[in-house]
């Protein structure tokens, strides 16, 4: 089956590729490509390059800086940006607090805040999760107490993923503790880190690395006009949030990346001349997993193309669930042909084994989170029973 874009698409498409893979720095596009980790510094500098092309926010508001793109158009931007091994922008400024700001803000914090989100000139963390309140977000316990023309909050956060980067967080405090149901009673406030009372501790986490970190709030004191929208409503901005974090998690484009660079190093021949790819058992690995992201590229066009009135389209669930598992199936495979080179691990530059294999156990264990985050698998499968199979 071949689906063909609409003229207006296509050109689309083609104005994309063409800006992604000349106008960000080939240095930044050469590290994601092999599987590398950029500095703060890449990052910055690749969203602002975005931004400055108008390819940052395309999902704000078109006054501040949205494109009014339909979703099928707004997943050809992602796909073309991630096969072309372009960062996405951060995730905390474009896709979570930019639109709760915008949708939900004063005119004053959308004109302080928005546009040096856009540009990253302001990074955002998300302090949502805390060690008693994951899953179970509404059993939040960080207090907002007001005094005057201030909110002290008291509490702590974790899983606060590149707080260690962030100028901002926004916030998820209680300010009503007496509010009938846990899901009241909870307000949204941001404030800088540096603020006197803010304690940043690194988790390391299970390939070594320093990704997210615990943060404690110890009588810090928030400005009055730095709630976003009504007090004791931020539970309705959390889930308006929450839906965006999850559009793009099963995204297609990085994983076909990662798996046209991981055949592409299954055909250099090893030290006996043979190839790992002309081995049938690879091959049909390889075989199995491009079957797989092709069946799932369609699925994510007949969803795009689908969606209405800005709603999600439940098939969505299946993206998700299947793009995860199939991300991690390429890592899984990477490890595999690396063999005895995954020792070399944290290796140093000078190591003779390639830098992707010793990068592969590491991303292996890191991409474990795929099929957590944004809702976990399993209650993307509940939703599935519920709503697509109607069990």
């Amino acid at each position: 089956m071949r689906l063909a874009l609409s003229a207006e698409d296509a050109q689309l498409q083609q104005e994309l590729r063409e800006f992604f893979t000349t106008k960000v720095p080939q240095e930044i596009r050469d590290t994601v490509r092999s599987g590398g980790e950029l500095t703060k510094e890449q990052i910055i500098e690749a969203q602002r390059v975005l931004n400055a092309g108008g390819y940052a926010v395309p999902n704000w508001p078109v006054e501040w800086g949205g494109k009014g793109w339909t979703p099928l158009q707004r997943h050809i931007w992602l796909d073309e940006m991630q096969t072309a091994a372009v960062p996405a922008p951060l995730a905390f400024n474009a896709s979570m607090v930019g639109p709760v700001i915008a949708t939900f803000g004063s005119q004053e914090q959308k004109e302080r805040f928005l546009p040096p989100t856009a540009n990253l000139d302001i990074w955002w963390c998300q302090g949502f999760s805390e060690p008693d309140a994951g899953s179970d977000l509404a059993s939040l316990r960080t207090t907002a107490v007001r005094d005057g023309d201030e909110w002290v909050v008291n509490g702590q956060k974790t899983w606060t993923t590149l707080g260690q980067f962030a100028d901002w967080i926004f916030c998820l405090v209680r300010t009503n503790p007496d509010a009938p149901k846990r899901q009241q009673g909870i307000s949204f406030v941001l404030f800088e880190m540096s603020t006197p009372g803010v304690t940043v501790r690194p988790i390391k986490l299970i390939d070594g690395g320093y990704e997210v970190n615990e943060v404690f709030f110890d009588n810090v004191r928030v400005p009055a006009d730095q709630l976003v929208g009504e007090e004791n409503r931020g539970w309705d901005y959390a889930k308006f949030l929450l839906g965006n974090e999850r559009d793009g998690i099963g995204a297609t484009g990085s994983t076909k990346l990662r798996l046209e660079v991981l055949k592409e190093h299954a055909s250099v021949p090893l030290a006996d001349g043979s190839r790992p790819i002309d081995d049938p058992a690879v091959a049909a690995r390889f075989a199995s997993l491009e079957n797989q992201l092709l069946a799932l590229e369609l699925t994510a066009l007949r969803v795009a193309g689908a969606s209405k009135d800005g709603k999600p389209d439940p098939v969505s669930s299946i993206l998700k669930l299947r793009g995860s598992v199939l991300i991690q199936e390429v890592s899984e495979l990477a490890v595999d042909l690396a063999g005895g080179d995954v020792l070399a691990a944290g290796a140093d530059d000078d190591s003779d084994v390639p830098s992707w294999a010793g990068h592969s156990v590491p991303t292996y264990l890191n991409l474990r989170k795929v099929s957590i985050f944004g809702g976990s698998n399993e209650i993307q499968r509940t939703i599935i029973a519920g709503t697509i199979l109607g069990l």
